[in-house]
């Protein structure tokens, strides 16, 4: 109301002596000129509406997923090219599709967001008693998946990354444990794949792996890094180093396609560097230190997963991010597979 923008409640609903005695808030719409204007999650019987051109659609996605916050995103549209388009670049944890937004059931719809509305993993879902534990299998992702499969799911062959090939062959000229390593963690790579969930008939439910965009890498020793840049590769993500953890010799001799992959900050905990989840090779000590640097960080929390000196960072689990997309297939002119019911 402040800034002129219409505000419309509902009224009567309430006894205006009920309204006094707290904080209440009735159903209430307002109208927004941007999206920016929301800076913060409101729990409430709140709507903001936002108008936008069509084909602005795209570029208010991205403005949406640069709020930081994804929990949950509500797609209405009888358009299924329009809706893959959305669920394409959105980046929340749950997004349901022509239905309410409420009522996640565990192994149908685990529930979980990312970014300020979540670290992960999902309640409910294939990884969540996993990532409970220090240490797990590390075919733990891959095992689940296929148990999936067993159970009549489809899970599609995922992605490799050429830049753990490059990594690869890069190493297997002086660096034999390091080509051995990249080998193994792409035999591990479960990202990409998308697994349909049980559910209610004319509900269609998919689960889905994504790596984290940037990790932050932490050694203190060459090989260590090494070892951590193949696993953030492994998963198709990018890594971020400091400059003096990586000799200007050794990232000269790097192949191109990592290098590319590879961001060099002088100093990661300034505040400009973005990464969603950070590795170290250390000292318990140092560990310490720097879970008190990531926790003064502004923005999401981030998740900083360690291992000993010399030891192979398999932890496939900490660098993914789960996302469920439930589809109501009865809401655009039915589902076609209900005649079949007898």
């Amino acid at each position: 109301r402040a800034r002129g923008e219409p505000v419309h409640q509902a009224q009567g609903l309430v006894a205006p002596d009920v309204l006094a005695r707290g904080t209440f808030v009735p159903p209430t719409l307002i109208e927004v000129d941007r999206i920016e204007r929301l800076e913060r999650e409101v729990f409430g019987p709140v709507l903001h509406v936002v108008r936008f051109r069509r084909e602005d659609l795209d570029r208010l996605v991205e403005r949406v997923n640069a709020l930081g916050y994804g929990l949950t995103l509500g797609i209405h549209s009888r358009v299924d090219g329009k809706i893959e388009r959305i669920v394409r670049r959105a980046r929340a944890g749950n997004v349901y599709v022509n239905r309410n937004m409420v009522g996640a059931v565990v192994g149908v719809q685990p529930f979980g967001g990312e970014g300020l509305s979540g670290t992960g993993p999902k309640a409910g879902g294939p990884l969540y008693l996993y990532r409970l534990l220090s240490k797990c299998p590390a075919d733990a992702a891959l095992a689940e998946l296929h148990a999936a499969v067993q159970a009549g799911a489809r899970v599609p062959s995922v992605s490799h990354s050429d830049a753990l090939e490059s990594l690869r062959d890069w190493a297997l000229r002086a660096r034999p444990a390091l080509a051995a390593l990249c080998d193994h963690l792409a035999s591990l790579n479960p990202v990409g794949a998308s697994v349909g969930l049980p559910g209610p008939t004319g509900e269609r439910n998919t689960y889905r792996l994504f790596a984290r965009e940037t990790v932050l890498c932490l050694a203190e020793s060459e090989g260590d890094l090494l070892s951590q840049l193949a696993l953030v590769l492994a998963l198709g993500g990018k890594a971020l180093c400091t400059r003096s953890a990586l000799a200007p010799a050794l990232l000269e001799e790097l192949p191109m396609a990592v290098r590319s992959s590879l961001t060099l900050v002088d100093d990661w905990a300034g505040g400009g560097a973005r990464f969603d989840a950070a590795l170290h090779h250390g000292a318990q000590e140092a560990r310490i230190a720097i879970q008190r640097k990531l926790a003064a960080l502004p923005g999401p929390i981030v998740s900083l997963h360690g291992f000993d000196p010399g030891e192979a960072p398999l932890a496939i689990e900490r660098l993914l991010v789960e996302r469920v997309v439930s589809v109501n297939t009865a809401a655009a002119g039915g589902n076609a597979s209900l005649m079949t019911i007898g």
